[in-house]
């Protein structure tokens, strides 16, 4: 079994932190062996992941912290909290979320965030962009550059992952805050919807319902429930999307301008509590199909697609965590996923988000004990 890291947390929030790495364990998949390797632990719920040029890891914490993670050695160092991050509403699903470096970030150091934004009326998400000073630590020239126009009460579905397309355009995934969901089919709402948008917050020309009147401009998709997932295709560059169902029903989607993904109307989820169908079923010809799903729900978080070079089997897999304890893995003939393999079950995880590596492993975030944990090859071994 693994053992816990031992961790020496001194002043949490105001000085930085020196945690000890090294705690690893062999596991097996169909393709043969790799290590599970603990390297940071005690972060407060590690929402989000971003590998900056020069080593260090960027992890957003949802109770509204952004830190620095760097590596000494045998040992990581945990910033405290950077200033300049903006008040967010830490309650329920809510908080800091996603975090996404620029295209351009080794020449203009910007990133963007998600979080849930308090309002007068309750709260909704909101995408900003920021310069990162490494020097002081903090955030610089913090612009709102997007926010659901729906006001809310409610902590749940805030959806929140953030891509950036080829074209430099940026997507945005949006919850519909769970009470709303008739929203999700309503094109003059941001709720339940992939969202497009310029890095500056302007509107794409070819956005799909630009100019179509009672439709909001930004609208990519729509009929989602909670998308916490979304990457690029490495060979097409399309948009691709995981998202929660409820009692069964999380699904993966390509990701198409203009398609309705169904949620509320057309599902293979059931309602809470008293198992019943919802809508009209799970199939309509003009609805989008899932290209895979699952019944009961993984409550799927974070997902990559690998393309590395250190597990050559794993490359085009589709890499999805489950905050059910598991992390998915997907094989795919061209835009078919044909078979699933699930690693990491019975360790009790509850797996945040997933990416990959820039020495190629599959890097991971686990909120229970809020560790940064890393897929490599065991030494000496290859893949089959």
């Amino acid at each position: 079994m693994m053992k816990r890291l031992p961790l020496l947390v001194l002043f949490v929030g105001l000085f930085s932190r020196s945690i000890l790495a090294g705690e690893s364990e062999v596991l097996q998949s169909r393709t043969g062996p790799f290590r599970l390797e603990k390297q940071v632990c005690g972060l407060n719920v590690p929402w989000s992941l971003a590998f900056l040029p020069d080593g260090q890891l960027l992890v957003s914490e949802r109770p509204g912290n952004l830190r620095l993670v760097s590596r000494t050695g045998n040992s990581f160092t945990v910033s405290p909290p950077l200033e300049g991050v903006p008040k967010v509403h830490a309650r329920g699903q809510g908080g800091l979320l996603d975090i996404v470096l620029s295209p351009r970030f080794a020449d203009d150091k910007t990133l963007f965030f998600s979080y849930a934004e308090p309002t007068p009326n309750g709260a909704r998400t909101a995408v900003a962009r920021a310069v990162l000073d490494l020097r002081n630590q903090r955030l610089t020239d913090v612009r709102v550059i997007f926010a659901q126009q729906d006001e809310l009460p409610g902590h749940l579905h805030w959806g929140s992952r953030l891509v950036f397309g080829r074209d430099g355009r940026l997507f945005i995934t949006l919850g519909e805050r769970f009470h709303r969901r008739d929203q999700a089919q309503n094109l003059g709402s941001h709720l339940g919807k992939v969202v497009r948008i310029e890095p500056d917050g302007g509107i794409p020309a070819d956005n799909p319902f630009r100019g179509r009147t009672g439709a909001k401009p930004e609208i990519w998709s729509y009929g989602h429930r909670n998308v916490q997932g979304a990457a690029l295709h490495p060979r097409t560059g399309e948009l691709w999307t995981h998202e929660h169902g409820p009692q069964g029903g999380d699904e993966v989607n390509r990701d198409l301008p203009g398609r309705n993904y169904g949620w509320p109307v057309i599902t293979y989820g059931k309602e809470y509590g008293s198992g019943k169908d919802i809508g009209e079923g799970a199939t309509r010809a003009d609805v989008e199909p899932p290209l895979w799903y699952w019944v009961p729900s993984i409550a799927p978080s974070g997902m990559t697609f690998y393309t590395g070079g250190a597990f050559p089997r794993w490359q085009g897999n589709l890499f999805v965590g489950a905050l059910r304890g598991e992390l998915s893995r997907l094989e795919l003939q061209g835009d078919k996923i044909v078979r699933e393999e699930r690693l990491l079950t019975g360790k009790g995880m509850r797996i945040r988000d997933v990416r990959q590596g820039p020495e190629g492993g599959l890097w991971l975030l686990e909120e229970i004990e809020g560790c940064i944990l890393s897929l490599q090859p065991e030494a000496g071994k290859k893949q089959g």
